[in-house]
């Protein structure tokens, strides 16, 4: 579960709230002045989302690469060509944890 804490709160009850991500698996967006500022996850959510994080860096970086020879309309052109190939193919076969469930 999702929940939203202000800051004042989660210093008056961190240690309940550090057992309530440890133990349920409970998530805690804390906000300041009423606006999200950070979020108090489990270890392992976090280190799933750095591990992302660093894939997508990485893949970005050598696209980035990849292309930095070419003229950049024509690149744009490539890119938009195979996300239209990519999503037309998602249409055409449902994923796969779907088409398990026939």
């Amino acid at each position: 579960m999702i929940r939203e804490s202000s800051a004042v709160t989660v210093r008056q009850n961190l240690g309940e709230i550090l057992n309530q991500v440890q133990y349920l698996g409970d998530s805690v967006v804390v906000t300041k002045d009423g606006k999200p500022v950070a979020a108090i996850v489990d270890y392992a959510l976090f280190e799933g989302i750095r591990r992302l994080r660093t894939e997508f860096e990485r893949t970005l970086t050598a696209l980035g690469e990849s292309y930095k020879e070419l003229d950049p309309v024509a690149a744009q052109a490539e890119i938009d060509e195979a996300v239209s190939a990519v999503r037309k193919a998602r249409l055409q076969s449902p994923p796969a944890r779907n088409r398990a469930k026939k």
